[in-house]
């Protein structure tokens, strides 16, 4: 703990260096363009990767970035960025290599996380017949983590907070992200623009305007 303290001692003299008033504008209030939910994995430092500062980027974090229904600190934090901070965008963001979604593609028993792991692996019955099409693992492996994105993405479009912000002149943009662990790089999924996922949000919509 005592790095933890003196990296933050010289983090703080950074900064003021920088601007005396650094703070003291950080403290009057955030209003943040981007909600992003991501995983939890410490390899994905979404303000450095993304090249944005405190107050830009208003973040959730789980296990495999997962939007669930029934995760009340989800909801509450997509209701609060929705609502009350107004972002224009939502980022469901994965990653290549990651251990939850591994952890759920295989046989083995992990304890209390199998029980959050139950949703990655109704992803894997959606679409068990195009994975088991890959007969490379690894292939197969990345291939999952896009499904998962994708499905997380859609399970976001049909929560009753973005279908209620669809109804409004601000309602926000919906993204699907995949960050590549070696190359450093993200790249848009493109989901809301894929034909069968448009259909199915843009009958989300119509289903709330009737």
């Amino acid at each position: 703990m005592e790095k933890i303290f003196e990296n933050n001692k010289k983090w703080v003299a950074q900064k003021l260096s920088e601007d005396k008033d650094y703070f003291n504008k950080l403290a009057m209030g955030q209003k943040p363009r981007y909600l992003y939910i991501g995983c939890s994995d410490s390899r994905i430092p979404i303000n450095e990767v993304t090249g944005t500062g405190p107050g830009e980027i208003f973040v959730h974090r789980n296990i495999a970035n997962m939007v669930v229904h029934t995760d009340m600190n989800l909801l509450s934090v997509l209701q609060y960025a929705v609502e009350v901070l107004k972002v224009k965008d939502i980022i469901v963001c994965g990653h290549y290599g990651c251990g939850g979604v591994a952890a759920a593609a295989s046989n083995k028993q992990f304890g209390m996380i199998d029980n959050w792991l139950r949703n990655i692996k109704d992803v894997i019955r959606l679409h068990e017949d195009e994975l088991m099409s890959i007969e490379d693992e690894d292939q197969r492996h990345r291939r999952l983590v896009e499904l998962n994105i994708t499905e997380q993405v859609l399970n976001l479009s049909k929560t009753s907070i973005i279908q209620n912000a669809m109804k409004t002149d601000n309602a926000p943009r919906l993204f699907g992200l995949v960050y590549d662990l070696k190359e450093g790089l993200l790249r848009d999924l493109n989901v809301m623009e894929q034909e069968n996922c448009m259909t199915r949000y843009e009958h989300i919509y119509s289903l709330q305007q009737e």
